[in-house]
């Protein structure tokens, strides 16, 4: 088997820290993996539960909740 396992991740980030520090990751033209989709919230404490259930349901194969 030549093909290599990449992990489709959700990514919940607080605008007020993680959201941040992504931002500058992309200002200063660090590159990740396309396969990560970034959400931003306004407080990580409000993403509920069902919001990481529906994202592992869509087909994600992990979910994380960045404050």
């Amino acid at each position: 088997m030549s093909e290599t396992f990449e992990p489709k991740i959700l990514a919940f980030l607080c605008n007020w820290c993680a959201y941040a520090g992504a931002d500058l990751a992309g200002v200063s033209r660090f590159q990740y993996p396309p396969t990560i989709r970034v959400i931003r919230t306004m407080c990580s404490g409000r993403v509920d539960p069902l919001h990481v259930v529906e994202g592992l349901k869509s087909g994600f194969d992990g979910v994380f909740v960045f404050g």
